[in-house]
């Protein structure tokens, strides 16, 4: 090795500084004495320079140090020289003197510190918004919201939606706790930004902002007292989603600029999702309350006659259907109650929502329900008369009850006839046909009369029940044949233990494979007369 007047430092455009192995100071350039003014030549390095410096050399000068260095290569020492970061470098010589070049790397520091933070804040921008974006409900999106920012961008932080009435729905989160929902009668208005906030105004920046003008409602219990405060909007889709308040505690840092942008950055994604979960909310509430429109009442004994449907709809997710029907009392006593079945061309919401507008129609057809030619044809022009290209079969049943008899009338309109079961376990085929509804101008059909002795039933079903393709090969039609054979066991049952006794028949037919809608009623005379003084209820179930 070069001895230290041999190196040539003198010139170097870093500060250098040579030292022997006591520590003493033996040389320096003028970059290092413009630098380090007090460690001149013959001074010791402990009482001139740095500690970290003085440690290094001391480090360094030890014979174990200098041969475990030479075998493997370490980090350069760091530390501070006012103010800025520098590496030193060692290099020894031949004369024991080791010779310090100190490069100054703070802004190569800075840069590697940015861009670390820069990815951590990345990291946590994704981290928040597949948390956000796993939720569909409004309260989960808040508490989350605000247990993230709590967590990673202030020492508490509250997220307020907009109100409710007079109430502000807000919740709360301290780090390091869980989060906490209220709703406050207060004005947003007397906080400074936080009612521009809700509005979706862009943030008033945290230096405008008073930290004692708080009031005692947006800090959370045993916080004390606040130092900084952010209020920056949760932007929706297209309205504000509400506003994010975030608190830092009294001897921390205030917010910086930086950080207020990194806070909108997140409010951006934490509005997104909420807004997302309550538009979601909405809707799901919206269609519930369609689905509950969609759905008739619950069918029950009318007039000394019992009624009893079941549905199944032709995937297990969905509620309703094609399939469709209902059972309209009479307005005066002592007349027919009409029954309706039908099965709509398609399956699934479209089907479902032409299956609304026939129901509506037909309600609106109940004076003519005697009539059933006559109810068909109105029906046949409002669905030509429609946007709707698809169309339905239909089975009309007008049941009244006369004695220990219910008298029938039965008319088809594309649909299978309906199903006779006598007490003596015969089962008959109604002589009922009739051509489809709404697919060309004019509708014809044939009515059957038919009459009930008490414990007999007419089942109503649509072709789901027919066509189950099912069976110990998978591919064969539950059939009407086989139908007829199953209801000849169902004599003397009621209608309610009939529809039910049908229904687990198909689906074990089915064996979970795929089927179309299913739908089937029963209409039967009761056995005994105080039923129908009665009124007894049965359980009836629909969705179609």
């Amino acid at each position: 090795m070069e001895s230290a007047r041999d190196f040539p430092w003198g010139s170097a455009p870093y500060p250098v500084l040579v030292a022997d192995s006591r520590g003493a100071l033996v040389q320096r350039n003028r970059v290092a004495a413009a630098l380090l003014p007090r460690a001149v030549p013959g001074s010791l390095l402990e009482d001139t320079v740095p500690q970290w410096l003085a440690t290094a050399h001391r480090t360094q000068s030890l014979p174990a140090q200098r041969q475990g260095a030479s075998s493997q290569k370490a980090e350069p020492p760091t530390g501070t020289i006012d103010g800025r970061r520098f590496e030193a470098h060692p290099s020894v010589h031949t004369d024991g003197t080791v010779a310090w070049w100190l490069v100054d790397d703070t802004d190569y520091q800075l840069t590697r510190e940015a861009l670390h933070m820069e990815q951590e804040r990345t990291a946590f921008l994704t981290q928040a918004s597949n948390t956000l974006l796993s939720s569909l409900n409004p309260e989960r999106c808040m508490d989350v919201t605000a247990q993230l920012a709590a967590e990673s961008l202030a020492d508490a932080a509250l997220v307020i939606a907009p109100a409710r009435g007079r109430r502000l729905p807000v919740v709360r989160c301290v780090r390091g706790n869980s989060p906490t929902a209220a709703q406050e009668s207060v004005d947003p208005n007397a906080v400074p930004g936080l009612g521009e906030a809700l509005r979706g105004f862009p943030p008033v920046p945290s230096r405008w902002i008073d930290p004692a003008a708080a009031p005692a409602w947006m800090v959370p219990e045993g916080f004390g007292p606040v130092s900084s405060v952010v209020i920056t909007p949760l932007p929706g889709h297209g309205v504000p989603a509400g506003a994010l308040v975030l608190l830092r505690k009294a001897g921390t840092t205030a917010f910086s600029q930086e950080e207020e942008v990194f806070a909108r950055l997140f409010a951006a994604r934490a509005g997104a999702a909420m807004s997302a979960a309550r538009l979601y909310a909405e809707q799901s509430a919206i269609t519930e309350v369609l689905m509950r429109e969609l759905l008739p009442p619950t069918l029950h004994q009318i007039s000394g006659v019992d009624f009893a449907g079941r549905y199944r709809p032709s995937a297990d997710e969905e509620r309703i259907g094609g399939d469709f029907y209902d059972v309209h009392p009479a307005s005066v006593e002592g007349e027919a109650t009409l029954v309706t079945l039908g099965d709509v061309c398609g399956k699934g919401l479209e089907a479902a929502v032409l299956t609304g507008k026939i129901r509506n129609t037909l309600h609106a057809l109940l004076p003519l329900a005697d009539d059933h030619q006559r109810v068909l044809d109105l029906l046949n022009t409002a669905m030509l008369s429609s946007h709707h290209t698809r169309y339905a079969t239909l089975v009309l049943a007008s049941a009244v009850r006369r004695g220990n008899m219910v008298e029938l009338k039965v008319t088809s309109a594309g649909h299978p006839p309906p199903l006779i079961v006598r007490a003596d376990g015969t089962v008959e085929v109604a002589d009922t046909r009739g051509t489809l509804v709404g697919a060309v101008p004019r509708v014809t059909s044939c009515s059957a009369a038919v009459t009930l002795a008490a414990g007999e039933a007419c089942v109503l079903y649509t072709d789901g029940i027919s066509e189950a393709k099912g069976g110990p090969l998978g591919d064969t039609l539950f059939g009407e044949e086989r139908l007829k054979r199953a209801l000849a066991q169902c004599a003397g049952m009621p209608a309610e233990g009939i529809a039910e006794h049908v229904q687990m028949l198909a689906s074990q037919w089915l064996g979970g494979r795929r089927h179309d809608d299913m739908a089937v009623v029963v209409i039967s005379a009761p056995r005994t007369h105080h039923l129908s003084a009665v009124q007894g209820h049965t359980r009836g179930r629909f969705t179609g």
